[in-house]
Formats: C-alpha cells, structure tokens, sequence
C-alpha cells in the first residue's frame, strides 16, 4: 500500500472480513500465516504494540466509552502517542475534522446520536495519528445523510 491509498475489503457476512482486520490490530491471534506491517511481523502482537506502531482499528458497532465524555474519549484514543505532540493542538485538529465533537466535547459519549458516536469512534482512531487506519462497518446504523457527510 501506498500512503493515502484506500484498500476495502468485501464479502459475504461471516467471511472473515472482521476477524482479519482484529488480527491485525492485535485484538486476535491468528491460527497460521503471517502479517506483516512496516517490514515487520506483527502476528500476535498485542494490541498496544501495534496501536504504537502505527495501527488503528474503527471497531464495529463504534463501541465508543459511554460513562466517558467526548474529551475523555478522545484522550484515551491518543495515549500512546509520541511525547513531541501537544494533545491542545491534536484535539483542534480532530475538532476541525468533526465540529460536532468540539461541541459535545464535555457531554458523555452514550448520550450522543448513532452518527455521532461513529464520528466519536474514527476521530479516537486518529488520536493516535495512525499510519494505517482500519475501519470495520464505518456506515453501518449511521444515518445515509452523515455518511455522506
């Protein structure tokens, strides 16, 4: 892959579209094969590890921390980021990307509209200013208007 580039990944429910993509973030081991990210081997890796190296999964079903703010969520979303990066300007960033959020940025993730959480969910992933950043299901439940948005 090259940066900026988009790769989806189709097929039919229960092909195994979400058990590759939690293999690669390390949420699961995988059974046999390898991956292989960065020049490196990352099979088994535990999450953190990869999360650290780049990696960022969008689960399914957002699964965002309800009893959290947005904030908090955000914040969580960025604690293996390097030192050197101001969280002020990340969160602007993030912000700017998604207005809602800077608007809900103190009421509690639960409380928030499908869509919201959705957005919720992606701008945590990028908290960690990911190199390759996975989306699992990033429409489903979300309205047709804030997914063309």
């Amino acid at each position: 892959m090259s940066p900026g580039e988009a790769v989806a990944i189709i097929g039919a429910n229960g092909a195994g579209k979400t058990t590759l993509l939690e293999s690669i973030a390390g949420l699961i081991r995988p059974r046999s094969g390898q991956i292989v990210f960065d020049g490196k081997e990352i099979a088994g890796a535990p999450a953190e590890k990869v999360v650290a190296m780049g990696c960022a999964l969008v689960p399914e079903g957002r699964q965002v921390f309800a009893a959290l703010t947005v904030r908090e969520n955000l914040l969580l979303g960025g604690y293996r980021r390097g030192k050197g990066e101001k969280t002020d300007e990340l969160l602007d960033s993030i912000y700017e990307l998604f207005p809602v959020l800077k608007e809900r940025d103190r009421q509690l993730a639960g409380t928030l509209s499908g869509g919201e959480q959705q957005m919720l969910a992606i701008a945590r992933a990028l908290m960690s200013r990911p190199r390759l950043l996975m989306m699992d299901e990033p429409s489903m439940g979300i309205a047709p208007v804030v997914v063309k948005e």
